[in-house]
């Protein structure tokens, strides 16, 4: 059967340039470590993915599924572990034509789908389950009834949520303070043109220019170590002490670089902040409180979903919970 990989446009600007800050993620940016306290990859939600999987595997027969803001495939990856190595009838969708790019490339059976969860281009009652880990809620209201809708009777509904009292909420916000005071340091443009006047110095041009350059990125520098005592040094994906370490490595070194590689690099690194610091700012906007996760809850309700746990993802051991946990089946 010929697979469907469906483009839609976005409905404003506001949306595109999301679709555009998780293209740069989804691309390679370092942010991705902003999980580290509990994220994506952490035991419990494949635990709790693995359970559900294998409950519904028990339950249906060769289902339909749809999963929400998929990224490259983190629960596709469950449900396939799950299932014994035979993914059932798999559609994804994301906002991300380059994490749907890259989902496609893991998972070629499965059907993909570039869109808005506000949106979806979908009929309703088509699927027997319906998921989203760490990504509806970045559409809003919205989106939960467009997922709700997609449910056929007898279906489940199974969504982790971004919870605002958690590790990864208090990581994120962690992240996006330490990325946001390196920009108003100007770390990278006074380390640019500390170097650009330091290459000139190196081919014989007068070293006051690169001396005032180095004594104005000086503060910068401070601003730095002041984040990581503050944060620690993996702060941010490891983005703070990577550029406090290799800019210094550079300048110690400097007339053995080529400008082109180092100015370059600089300039792609100012890119990926800008593109961290709107994910960043997006994960803590999404995250749920706990009167929001109640209304959640009854909007659920009102879309004769009848709910089997919604609670927070805790872990033994860790004070903070992981996620919102919310499973419903449709009556």
């Amino acid at each position: 059967m010929k697979q469907k990989h469906i483009v839609m446009s976005d409905h404003n600007s506001d949306s595109s340039s999301v679709a555009e800050s998780w293209d740069a993620y989804w691309d390679g940016t370092p942010y991705g470590a902003a999980y580290t306290s509990g994220g994506i990859s952490h035991p419990a939600i494949q635990s709790f993915w693995d359970d559900f999987f294998r409950a519904a595997r028990a339950k249906y027969d060769d289902p339909k599924v749809i999963d929400i803001a998929s990224g490259n495939g983190a629960v596709v990856e469950c449900a396939k572990s799950a299932f014994g190595g035979q993914l059932p009838k798999f559609t994804c969708l994301d906002v991300s034509a380059t994490a749907i790019n890259a989902l496609k490339q893991r998972f070629p059976t499965v059907n993909t789908i570039v869109a808005d969860a506000c949106s979806i281009p979908l009929d309703s009652a088509g699927y027997d389950i319906a998921t989203s880990q760490f990504g509806i809620e970045y559409a809003g209201l919205e989106a939960m009834d467009e997922v709700a809708r997609l449910i056929a009777p007898g279906g489940q509904l199974a969504l982790l949520l971004h919870n605002r009292a958690g590790g990864i909420y208090k990581e994120c916000a962690a992240s996006l303070d330490a990325i946001e005071r390196m920009q108003q340091a100007r770390f990278i443009p006074y380390s640019i043109a500390m170097f650009e006047e330091g290459f000139a110095a190196c081919r014989g041009a007068d070293r006051a220019k690169y001396e005032a350059a180095a004594k104005q990125l000086a503060p910068a520098v401070q601003t730095l170590e002041s984040i990581m005592m503050q944060h620690g040094e993996h702060i941010a994906g490891d983005t703070v002490m990577r550029l406090y370490r290799d800019v210094g490595k550079i300048h110690d070194r400097i007339q053995y670089y080529e400008p082109a590689d180092v100015l370059g690099w600089l300039d792609r690194m100012d890119g990926e902040l800008h593109a961290g610091a709107r994910r960043m700012a997006s994960m803590c906007d999404a995250a749920v409180n706990s009167k929001t996760f109640d209304r959640l809850c009854e909007g659920f309700r009102r879309h004769a979903l009848t709910t089997i746990r919604a609670e927070p993802l805790t872990v033994s051991g860790q004070q903070l919970p992981l996620a919102w946990v919310f499973i419903a089946v449709r009556d």
